[in-house]
C-alpha cells in the first residue's frame, strides 16, 4: 500500500492565484535493485492561466512528479511524502475516490505518445465522450456533442463523422489534437501536458502549440508544460523549472532562466542546443557524462560528477553539501553571484550567440 507521509522542506512561496502548491514532495519506489528516488525535495506553485515549464533529461523525475500529482503511480511499491495541495487540499493524503473526481475534471493530462495512451478498441468520440458523461452526468446524446464540439474546437474536420472513428484512423498529429480534446472536455482548472509534440513534425508541433495556447485563454486553463525542447517551452511557458536527478536545480520566469540563466546544467542544455544561423560545422556542446542513478545518487550536488566548474568552489562542498535552492529566483549550486555572472558572460554567452 502506498506510503504517505508529510515531511518538512524546501519551502515556495504561495502567490496569491497559486491553485496548485506543491511542497517538498519525495516519491521513491521500490524495486529489486533497492529504492529509486525518483523525486527528492521538490516545491512549486502553478497560478491560473499561467504556463510552468518543466524541463531536464530523461530519468530527471519529470513525468513521475506529474503522474504523482494524478495520483497515478503503483500504491504496492511506492512511497509519497510531502504536499500537493490542490486548492488547499492535499492530493497525497486523499483517498482514492476523491482523486478519481478529480482526474479529468479538475485536473487532466495529455500523454506524450496518444496512440497508446488511446484504446484501440473504442471510437475516438467515445473516449472523449465518456469522461464527459461521468463527470457532469450528461446523456450519451448530449456527451457526443460535447465531443463533436470538443473536435470543432481543437481543429478536427468533418468532426460529426470523425468522431465515430478510430484512433488509428487519424494522423499523428490528429491524434494529439483528439487527446487534448479528451483532457479539455471537462473544462479543467489544471492541464498536465507530458511532451505533446515530440513525436510531431515542425508544421503540427506549431500548430499543437498555438492550439493550447488559444483553448487556455479561452478556458483559463493553468498549464504544467513537460519537454526536453528549450525551444518549445521558450514559446509556451510563463515560469520555468529545471530538474536533474529528482530535484529542482534552477526555477525563475522562463525569460530569465533562458536568458541568464545561473547553474551550470541550465548553461550545459542550452549550449548543447543547435542554433539557426550558426556554423554548420562547429561541434554542439553536449554535457559530458550521463545522468545519475537513482537508486545511488551522488552525495552533495547531484550534478557535481559532470560538472566542469566545481574546481571554483572551495574544498570539497560540491561533493558532500546538497546546495539549497531558495525562493522565487534561484539555482541551487554553490557557486557565489560573482562566479555565475563571471563565467556566463565570458564562457557560456560566447557559445550561444
Amino acid at each position: 500500500m502506498t506510503t504517505l507521509t508529510k515531511t518538512e522542506g524546501e519551502k515556495a512561496p504561495t502567490g496569491p492565484d497559486s491553485f496548485l502548491s506543491v511542497r517538498d514532495l519525495r516519491v521513491r519506489f521500490s524495486t529489486e535493485d533497492g529504492i529509486v528516488k525518483a523525486v527528492d525535495g521538490l516545491s512549486f506553485d502553478v497560478e491560473r492561466g499561467k504556463t510552468l515549464g518543466i524541463v531536464g533529461e530523461s530519468g530527471s523525475g519529470k513525468s513521475v512528479t506529474n503522474l504523482t500529482v494524478l495520483g497515478l503511480h503503483n500504491p504496492k511499491s511506492t512511497t509519497v511524502e510531502g504536499e500537493i495541495l490542490l486548492e488547499g487540499r492535499d492530493l497525497v493524503t486523499a483517498p482514492e475516490k476523491e482523486l478519481e473526481k478529480l482526474r479529468g475534471n479538475k485536473v487532466a493530462m495529455i500523454f506524450q505518445d496518444p496512440l497508446t495512451a488511446l484504446s484501440p478498441y473504442y471510437t475516438v468520440g467515445r473516449q472523449i465522450a465518456e469522461p464527459y458523461m461521468k463527470h457532469t452526468g450528461a446523456s450519451k446524446k448530449e456527451a457526443r456533442a460535447r465531443a463533436i464540439e470538443m473536435l470543432t474546437k481543437v481543429g478536427i474536420p468533418q468532426p460529426q463523422s470523425r468522431v465515430d472513428d478510430y484512433p488509428h484512423q487519424f494522423s499523428g498529429g490528429m491524434r494529439q489534437r483528439a487527446m487534448i480534446a479528451m483532457a479539455l472536455v471537462c473544462d479543467p482548472d489544471l492541464l498536465i501536458a507530458d511532451e505533446p509534440t515530440t513525436a510531431l513534425d515542425v508544421t503540427v508541433q506549431a500548430q499543437i502549440l498555438d492550439l493550447l495556447k488559444e483553448l487556455q485563454q479561452e478556458f483559463g486553463t493553468g498549464i504544467i508544460f513537460i519537454t526536453h525542447d528549450l525551444g518549445v517551452i521558450s514559446d509556451m511557458a510563463d515560469d520555468l523549472l529545471v530538474m536533474y536527478s529528482g530535484r529542482a536545480v534552477e526555477r525563475g520566469t522562463v525569460r530569465e532562466v533562458l536568458r541568464q540563466p545561473k547553474h551550470p546544467y541550465t548553461w550545459g542544455l542550452l549550449s548543447s542546443m543547435p542554433r539557426l544561423g550558426a556554423d554548420v560545422s562547429q561541434a554542439l556542446n553536449p554535457i559530458p557524462g550521463s545522468p545519475p542513478s537513482l537508486l545511488n545518487p551522488p552525495s552533495g550536488c547531484p550534478f557535481h560528477p559532470r560538472c566542469a566548474f566545481t574546481g571554483e568552489v572551495p574544498g570539497d562542498r560540491c561533493s558532500t553539501e546538497r546546495p539549497p535552492l531558495g525562493e522565487g529566483r534561484d539555482a541551487a549550486c554553490h557557486l557565489t553571484a560573482e562566479q555565475k555572472q563571471s563565467i556566463f558572460i565570458d564562457t557560456i554567452q560566447p557559445r550561444l550567440r
